[in-house]
């Protein structure tokens, strides 16, 4: 279909050839009179692009501006001006306006900036279309998840997403922090705004300054030309840290100066540049340790924790699993554009019993290897990765020869797992309890309990 133009003038002649050149080019192409005219055809034909004289009675050109940009911010809007009205042409540009047509104007002036104010129009349409797009696939009801530990993960995150909150996602790798930090940022005012990651442990030393702050031409040998850093690429919007334990001491200093003024310089240039930017970073190691152990900055982490929030790992929220399963199965046969594998109650027994050490990012590859590799609709225990099958007596390092015919006492039992853990982990609480997955505060009561290092 055609783009709609609607030209508006109280010229009659200028109409009848902005028409016929328009027209000519294959748009279909709506005149009016007058501003008021011009506001009741843009209701009624809703064009992609206006044209309009500054100059009319009643309405001029910058009033019908304002009204249609009121409408509708989407639709393009070109001025047409006589010789000595200019200072009104860049008014209307500095409302919305994209263009300007100083009178008289050929026929090729005329479609060349049709056809560039168009071309944005398009884009501004794609733009908006993927970041519905985006928005739609990163809601909080889309991260699967319906266990308790998620309930509140979904809870915290939906409450402080409206805000301008540094946030700090804690998790083990898998366990999907990118994810929620994009639900975060497209629940937030800044959704229509950029979303930068950046992997901070995957940059070199050398260009950790560079890319989160830019440079200058020449700042050092390959700077070919200015490069706008993850900071400036973010303003307006949020910047992802990913990996954050990983930065080096010098380059937290940077980091914080940066939180602290909102201003960054570029290497090898002396401008300073504002920067208005949500920070949400993420990490798989225990920040609050790592300055415990003078391995992080404490001011700064302050800056970056001021709403942490811990994602579980999944072998502690094995109920979500089945639905997980079913999401991805679900995803990866239709792209594949097989029938929906049904996994038998012996092999889910097995995949909720597993560990998962790799979290949802290893429940996701082992769904895809099993619709690329079955034969059957049904999923058997025989179909799992061996390290699924055997995980039952391979982790636990027991067999039911092993068991005393007798009996154990539990407890006792579990009492030297945790003192032999201790052990192992130099007596530090916090390494104790990740090594066996459970909270510090579990750890500490079951200390207590059995009065371990007393």
């Amino acid at each position: 279909m055609a783009d709609t133009i609607l030209v508006v003038d109280d010229n009659e002649s200028i109409l009848e050839v902005a028409q016929f050149q328009l027209e000519r080019e294959g748009y279909r192409v709506v005149v009016a009179q007058n501003g008021a005219a011009g506001y009741e055809a843009f209701l009624e034909h809703s064009p992609e692009l206006v044209i309009s004289d500054i100059i009319m009675p009643e309405i001029d050109g910058i009033q019908l501006l304002n009204k249609i940009k009121s409408y509708s911010t989407e639709t393009m809007f070109i001025v047409m001006t006589a010789h000595g009205s200019v200072q009104s042409a860049v008014e209307a540009m500095q409302l919305g306006a994209c263009d300007y047509l100083e009178k008289p104007f050929s026929g090729d002036v005329l479609k060349v900036s049709v056809k560039k104010a168009l071309r944005v129009a398009r884009l501004e349409r794609e733009n908006k279309y993927l970041r519905q797009v985006a928005r739609d696939k990163f809601k909080f009801e889309n991260i699967v998840g319906s266990s308790p530990a998620m309930q509140k993960v979904y809870e915290i995150a939906s409450r402080i997403a409206p805000r301008n909150s540094t946030v700090l996602i804690y998790g083990e790798s898998g366990t999907g922090k990118e994810l929620l930090a994009k639900a975060i940022h497209f629940h937030s005012k800044r959704k229509d705004k950029p979303f930068i990651p950046i992997n901070v442990g995957a940059i070199p030393e050398h260009l950790v300054d560079s890319e989160l702050f830019g440079h200058e031409k020449g700042a050092f040998t390959g700077a070919v030309s200015r490069h706008r850093g993850a900071f400036e690429r973010a303003h307006g919007g949020t910047l992802f840290l990913d990996e954050i334990a990983d930065m080096l001491p010098e380059h937290q200093v940077r980091l914080l100066r940066v939180l602290q003024e909102g201003i960054i310089t570029r290497v090898g240039g002396e401008e300073q540049v504002p920067v208005d930017v949500r920070i949400i970073s993420a990490s798989n190691r225990n920040l609050e340790q790592l300055v415990e152990e003078s391995g992080f900055r404490e001011d700064l982490y302050f800056r970056l924790a001021v709403v942490p929030i811990r994602i579980p790992p999944l072998r502690e929220r094995r109920d979500d699993i089945p639905l997980l399963l079913e999401h991805f199965i679900a995803g990866y046969c239709n792209d594949a554009g097989v029938n929906p594998l049904i996994i038998s109650d012996e092999a889910m027994k097995k995949l909720i019993l597993y560990r998962w050490p790799g979290n949802v990012r290893e429940l996701q590859n082992a769904v895809e290897r099993l619709v690329a590799v079955s034969v059957s609709d049904e999923v058997g225990v025989k179909d799992l990765p061996d390290r699924i099958q055997d995980y039952k007596y391979k982790m636990a390092g027991l067999s039911p020869a092993d068991l005393p015919d007798d009996g154990i006492v539990l407890e006792e039992w579990e009492k030297n797992l945790i003192a032999a853990a201790l052990e192992k982990n130099n007596h530090n609480q916090s390494a104790t309890a990740r090594y066996l997955s459970i909270p510090r505060n579990t750890l500490l009561y079951r200390m207590d309990k059995y009065e371990i290092g007393h």
